[in-house]
């Protein structure tokens, strides 16, 4: 629609050029000679005898040319007016005969206006196609600014758009400026960014979910084949038969299996998962109780009364700090374990004691690190995550975890936060 008005106008100013360069060839000039001045000039000549001065004719205005009988410039109004007589008369120059007392004295030389209406007329001409070209120029100018901003703009953006998108950069939208052409399109572009961001979220909600419960899984797994892992080298320990202690072995070689591959999976999954989800709820400190007594294999743990309190807690997660942290003594220390626990300064506080050799003094701030394992690990499978979960889970639940030595054996003192 644009284009088709500026066709139109370019038409109208062409038209109107031409039509005011036929009225400038069309004007018609008042060529007829003011013979009141010729006369003046005529009689001022006679009165002076031929012997003129410029002062003669201060009042006369048009340009003229005054020679004697011989042909000699007497007087010219301007400067290079008269040549010769063959020039005037080759420019259709007007000229009067001038006599003195009824002799031939000379002549009076007018230029002719033709050459100069001709002048004038290529003049007014010359102006009106400059000023017609000059419009169009202008008009031309403007829309290609208005194309520039109207059309090319946008598509320079939507360009680097298309780029971003390509690189996967879908948090910047396409700006649309008011009164743009290609509103509608612009606008599909972005709902299709739009589109395609809310489609990679959903893709990666749904990656992490499925990477939670692996590393969920494969973490709750490991528990309970340590738990058989113990109960196996326990029942190795009291058993007398050949072929119970080789099932027995059996038994432990797989349980090691199982271990080292959930173990793996586990690593593999946290190394792209920062989290694991904890739900804390107000539980009664009773539970901590059933939690110790299932992981008491072979009466070796010695659990004081747990005050009775609410505490803020995930059974489940709680579940496996507590079984991460006595199944490191069953491993490290492989002593009898003593549980006591006290209410200090707004938390539930569970001691851990175990009587082994405990961690080197610059080790212990270590223990919590992901993968760290002491300088007390040979001979034992493990993959340094065990401490690092628990401290994890142990401040999502508003807790903490810490490890110290004593002098007769080593410590893990669980702080849960009271309700």
């Amino acid at each position: 629609m644009r284009i088709r008005w500026l066709i139109v106008l370019i038409m109208m100013m062409l038209l109107g050029g031409g039509f005011l360069s036929y009225l400038t060839l069309d004007t018609k000039v008042n060529t007829e000679l003011d013979m009141v001045m010729v006369n003046d000039i005529v009689k001022t000549f006679e009165d002076r005898s031929g012997q003129v001065v410029q002062d003669d004719f201060h009042r006369i205005k048009q340009d003229f040319a005054l020679i004697d009988a011989k042909g000699e410039l007497l007087f010219e109004t301007s400067q290079g007016l008269f040549t010769s007589l063959h020039n005037a008369i080759k420019e259709h120059s007007v000229m009067v005969d001038l006599n003195v007392q009824g002799n031939y004295a000379g002549k009076l030389i007018l230029p002719s206006s033709t050459e100069q209406l001709v002048h004038q007329m290529k003049d007014k001409l010359m102006m009106v196609i400059v000023e017609t070209f000059s419009s169009l120029i202008v008009l031309c100018a403007g829309y290609a600014i208005y194309l520039n901003q109207a059309v090319f703009k946008p598509f320079k953006q939507m360009e680097r758009f298309a780029k971003y998108v390509a690189r996967g950069d879908l948090n910047i939208p396409l700006e649309m400026r008011k009164n743009n052409p290609f509103g509608a399109f612009t606008e599909s572009f972005d709902m299709m960014r739009e589109q395609l961001a809310a489609a990679r979220q959903s893709e990666y909600e749904a990656n992490r979910s499925k990477k939670e419960l692996v590393a969920t899984l494969s973490h709750d797994i490991k528990t309970p084949v340590a738990s058989i892992k113990a109960v196996t080298e326990l029942m190795l320990v009291r058993a007398s038969e050949d072929k119970v202690i080789h099932q027995l072995n059996m038994i432990n070689i797989k349980a090691d299996q199982i271990h080292l591959l959930v173990t793996d999976m586990f690593h593999a999954t946290l190394e792209e998962l920062e989290e694991l989800k904890v739900m804390v709820t107000e539980e009664m400190s009773d539970v901590l109780s059933g939690m110790i007594e299932s992981v008491n294999y072979d009466g070796k743990i010695s659990c004081d009364r747990i005050p009775s309190c609410i505490i803020l807690a995930d059974v489940n997660r709680l579940q496996q700090v507590i079984d991460n942290v006595i199944s490191n003594a069953y491993k490290y220390a492989g002593t009898s374990i003593q549980i006591a626990s006290q209410i200090r300064d707004n938390y539930l506080e569970i001691h851990v004691m175990d009587y082994g050799k405990g961690a080197a003094a610059e080790e212990i701030p270590l223990l919590f690190n992901k993968f760290y394992r002491g300088g007390n690990i040979e001979g034992f499978i493990g993959s340094g995550l065990g401490l690092y979960i628990s401290k994890y889970f142990m401040q999502k639940m508003q807790g903490h975890i810490e490890c110290l030595n004593r002098p007769d054996g080593f410590t893990v003192v669980l702080r849960l936060k009271l309700a």
